[in-house]
């Protein structure tokens, strides 16, 4: 167990979710935007709370526990951590198991860079990041699919929903496919080099919202369409065939009603392949768009064109040239 009361620094990074066709089942870190978090372990004196959320940004989030994402997964990790203890009567006595229970609270320090709302895993990176910081000070003894299954309790508190299309890559880095939450089973992708281009037009987008407007049944032929796209993709992916990646970034399923809420995606996405992106499309529930290059200077020239788009509305809003995370949530003591 690390030391009590020293501080970890935290680096959750932003995530693409869905890439366009794979809803709830895809997603990718990207190297930025991330958000900062400082975590350590204390005493728990009486009856404490376990728990005590500090905002270091201007976004007035919630700090009872369980009204923050970041409390929501940390509660969820201490549950099990307590079971776990008090479960294991071969490595621990009666009285180590009772202090070990009752001593521990967490203090989370939390800096959002990742502005919430933006469609880029604002809500995963703060609930990602708790539950890694926290597995790190109890010497990591939960799996990542175990934090997975942790941190979903944040993005139900977000959306309504547990879904893990954010959560996975967070904690895994690089491109993850869950292939199913219950029982979970995330899959790690390899991908060839990709460059990311961001685009975050300054409205909001709340989640739960995006999923209320989806049709809740769809045609035959467009899940087959969207099956193939789904595999094409993973197969692209797998098989570093960019030509592949862009012929398979297509939904017709989701899409065509999300893009509504989003002014000026049509032209934003025709442009940005005009100027030679592999594709892309809304990131998450929105009102980010990605889109994905092969080179750094494609992806320069993609943002070119975001920005001359919004400029042109009077939209204000904020690009990023990015990369994938491989690491995924990064630890520094």
């Amino acid at each position: 167990m690390f030391p009590q009361n020293q501080w970890i620094k935290i680096k959750a990074p932003a995530t693409v979710a869905n890439m366009v066709c794979g809803f709830d089942i895809l997603g990718f870190a990207v190297n930025n935007p991330y958000d900062e978090m400082e975590m350590r372990w204390m005493p728990r004196v009486n009856n404490e709370p376990s728990i005590t959320i500090i905002n270091i940004d201007d976004y007035n989030l919630p700090t009872d526990p369980e009204k923050n994402v970041a409390g929501a997964a940390l509660l969820a990790l201490i549950e099990e951590y307590e079971e776990r203890i008090n479960n294991n009567n071969t490595a621990h006595s009666l009285e180590t198991k009772q202090q070990s229970v009752s001593a521990i609270k967490f203090e989370v320090k939390i800096n959002k860079l990742i502005k919430p709302g933006s469609g880029v895993g604002s809500s995963a990176a703060s609930s990602a990041g708790a539950v890694v910081g926290a597995n790190h000070l109890l010497g990591n003894i939960f799996s990542k699919d175990d934090l997975v299954r942790f941190a979903m309790n944040g993005e139900k508190l977000a959306s309504g929903v547990k879904h893990a299309d954010n959560i996975a890559p967070c904690i895994f880095g690089g491109v993850t496919l869950v292939r199913s939450i219950f029982p979970l089973e995330i899959i790690a992708l390899p991908s060839p080099q990709l460059y990311v281009t961001i685009v975050h037009p300054q409205i909001e987008v709340r989640t739960a919202d995006a999923r209320s407007i989806l049709r809740q049944q769809v045609l035959l032929k467009d899940a087959i369409k969207q099956w193939g796209n789904i595999a094409g993709l993973v197969a692209g992916l797998m098989k570093s065939d960019y030509e592949l990646i862009g012929r398979s970034l297509e939904d017709v399923i989701i899409e065509p009603v999300r893009s509504i809420l989003i002014p000026g995606f049509d032209a934003l996405k025709l442009a940005c392949k005009q100027a030679g992106a592999l594709g892309g499309g809304i990131s998450g529930s929105g009102p980010s768009i990605f889109m994905l290059s092969k080179t750094k200077e494609i992806a320069v020239a993609v943002e070119k064109e975001m920005k001359q788009l919004y400029d042109g509305m009077g939209l204000p809003h904020h690009t990023y040239v990015t990369t994938i995370n491989q690491a995924g949530v990064e630890i520094a003591a």
